[in-house]
Formats: C-alpha cells, sequence, structure tokens
C-alpha cells in the first residue's frame, strides 16, 4: 500500500529543488520526518533470534505530530480520557467557519490567528449559552481546529464538542438545554465574528482586514450527536495527532502523480482524484502546524481549573441516571509499532516462529541537520 513517506521520497527532491529555500522550518522538519519515519534515519534497535539466528531490524517512529503512521497509541489515550470526562446527557457538534476573505491573512499569521480563532469560537458559545433564554450556565467546550477540507485544499475551520446544558451561576445545579436546539446559529456567528474582530485588534492591531469580511456573514453549524457522541470524538481523534489525509486514503503514486479518496461532502459518495506529486506535497504541507502550537484546547467546564465541577456533576448524573460511570483504562506503556521490549528478552521470532529474539545492537538515530 503506498504511504505519505513514499510519496516524499520518491518527489522529494524535485519539490525541494524547486520549494526548499522557501519552506517554514516547520514545514522541512516534518518533511524530514515523515520521510525517514521506521526508517534507519530514525535509529532503531537489532534483534537477533537464538534458535534460527536471524537478525530482526526495528526501527524507531519518527513521532512527528503531522505523520499518519504514528500516534496511535496516543490518540487512543486521549480517547479515553475524553470519554472519562464525558456526562450522561446530549451533546451537539459545532463548526466555526471564516471567511474566504480571511483564509490567507489566518494563514500568512499563523502563530497569532490560529488561536484567536479558536478562543473566538469557544468563547462565542460559553457567552451566548451564559444567556438564560437558551442555558443560563457555564457549559464546556472541546475545540479542535483542522486547516484542511476533503482534497488537502486550505479550508481554517473549528471543531467543537459541547454538553447540552451547563452548570448554574452558583455552581450548585445543572442546567439542562432543549433536547434538539442548543444554540442559534446566526446569533452565534455575529458574537464569533465580534469576538474574533475585537481579539484581532488587540493582539494584531497592524492587520488590516478587507471590509468584506467584516460585513459578510461568518458561517456556523450546530447540530445535535446523533448516537453515541464516540463517533464525534472518534472523528476529532483521527486527527488529533495528525493532519490532512490517513495513508489509507492514498491509492496509488505513478507517473509523477498522486490518486487519493475523498469523501464528497455533497453527496456523500467516496471519489478520487490525481494531483501531481509536487502539488499534492504542497497541499500536504500547508496544513503543517506551527511549532509548540496546541491545535486542541479545552474552556468552559473542560478547562483544567474547572475539572472538580465536571467530576462533582459526573457524580450527581451518575448516581440520578444509575448509570454507570465510563470506565478510565490505563494508557498502553508499550511503544507503538515497536518491539515491547529493549532490554533483553523480547517475543517470537518472525522467521521461524520458535527462537526468542535478543537484542544484539542499538542503531543511532542520524544527526538532524540544521534547518
Amino acid at each position: 500500500m503506498p504511504e505519505l513517506a513514499d510519496i516524499f521520497r520518491l518527489y522529494g527532491d524535485a519539490y525541494l529543488k524547486k520549494f526548499g529555500e522557501e519552506m517554514l522550518p516547520s514545514h522541512r522538519r516534518a518533511f524530514d520526518d515523515i520521510m525517514g519515519c521506521r526508517t534507519e534515519a530514525m535509529g532503531g534497535h537489532v534483534y537477533r533470534c537464538d534458535h534460527c539466528g536471524r537478525e530482526h531490524y526495528v526501527y524507531h517512529s519518527c513521532k512527528s505530530r503531522s505523520c499518519p503512521k504514528c500516534h496511535k497509541n496516543e490518540t487512543e489515550e486521549w480517547l479515553d480520557a475524553r470519554r472519562a470526562e464525558l456526562l450522561p446527557v446530549p451533546y451537539f457538534h459545532l463548526v466555526f467557519t471564516i471567511p474566504n476573505g480571511l483564509r490567507e491573512i489566518v494563514r500568512a499569521n499563523q502563530n497569532d490567528l490560529y488561536g484567536i480563532l479558536i478562543k473566538a469560537a469557544a468563547m462565542s458559545i460559553i457567552k451566548l449559552a451564559a444567556d438564560p433564554h437558551y442555558v443560563g450556565g457555564l457549559v464546556g467546550v472541546l475545540s479542535v481546529l483542522h486547516t484542511w477540507g476533503r482534497t488537502l485544499v486550505y479550508h481554517t475551520h473549528v471543531h467543537c464538542l459541547v454538553p447540552g446544558g451547563g452548570i448554574s451561576p452558583d455552581r450548585k445545579f445543572w442546567i439542562p438545554s432543549r433536547k434538539n436546539f442548543f444554540l442559534p446559529v446566526k446569533a452565534l456567528s455575529k458574537i464569533f465574528r465580534g469576538i474574533f474582530l475585537e481579539m484581532l485588534g488587540k493582539q494584531r492591531p497592524d492587520i488590516r482586514l478587507p471590509r468584506s469580511v467584516r460585513r459578510q456573514k461568518w458561517v456556523v453549524h450546530c447540530e445535535p450527536v446523533v448516537g453515541d457522541t464516540d463517533i464525534v470524538l472518534g472523528y476529532l481523534a483521527r486527527y488529533v495527532h495528525r493532519i490532512a489525509i490517513d495513508n489509507s486514503r492514498i491509492l496509488s503514486i505513478s507517473g509523477g502523480k498522486v490518486t487519493f479518496r475523498y469523501k464528497d461532502t455533497r453527496d456523500s459518495k467516496w471519489k478520487t482524484m490525481t494531483l501531481c506529486a509536487e502539488e499534492f506535497i504542497r497541499r500536504f504541507l500547508q496544513h503543517v502546524l506551527p511549532r509548540g502550537f496546541h491545535k486542541v484546547r479545552y474552556y468552559g467546564l473542560w478547562a483544567p481549573a474547572n475539572r472538580h465541577l465536571l467530576h462533582q456533576l459526573q457524580i450527581i448524573h451518575y448516581a440520578d441516571n444509575s448509570a454507570s460511570a465510563p470506565e478510565i483504562t490505563e494508557p498502553n506503556a508499550s511503544c507503538e509499532n515497536e518491539f515491547p521490549t529493549y532490554a533483553g528478552s523480547g517475543g517470537k521470532c518472525p522467521y521461524c516462529g520458535k527462537g526468542t529474539l535478543r537484542l544484539v545492537r542499538r542503531i543511532f538515530r542520524r544527526r538532524r541537520a540544521p534547518p
């Protein structure tokens, strides 16, 4: 099965020759890491079977947060942690999208504007939900930044998962929202736009926006989560530690072109798209986030300072509903897709199936070239 790393190895030199001097350091690092993931460049360990004598090479993962092969264990741990924080109440999924005229400005000022975008979305929910006409309490907001569309084009938006209700201002009881209605999206979009523009003016007064951005409607979608909340959590979790595309969606690499599949939102059908390799690499790398940027953030009841309130609400809800609290599983301590131990005995030999693999030497990671 073709992988993203294969595209980088086959066509990366041509891409670097053409765009290498213009690449951001974060893009270059992600490029190098993904290309070297689970190869000798990342270092590893060599095991020898004590029965047949054959050697087994285990190379390390790159652990880049842009790599589609890494972070399986971390993703599961994140999911388990979020499941443990859920309340037995309805949930709503909201998506905040910025106007087309703002996208290039946001892309050129990612370090500041991505953070403003995430916070503005969460604060607009909290502000409108505090109105007694809708909830009248403090809600929780889990926010995840996405910068891509289904065909890898630049499309910045924020996904938010919110429980249907909030804790009262005196922090003594739970106030449920209406079952199939949370907040009016027209009012929410105006508040979102106002908070974003206000924060932008304070933090980056040097940025001048087109008049159309201030006048046009900003789109917000809000819908109840139908069925298991795990569906939405699972969708968000896929890209908490990755970006843009999974290896499973890459169908072929041939003749300088890459073919991948995507789901068309207009008819919900899977389709294919073919791009030249350079364009595919460009589209992917534009979604690599600035170093150290946190694209998953928690507000309101989900904010770290309010976790004690969330736990109190869980105790009350599960006691009242006679429901079982979600089980908190212990994180998997083994190293993802690597041999489970590096300190002596290993598993069965994959060649003969009889002997035990013994660690015989280590392969050290190659030094990274300066950006």
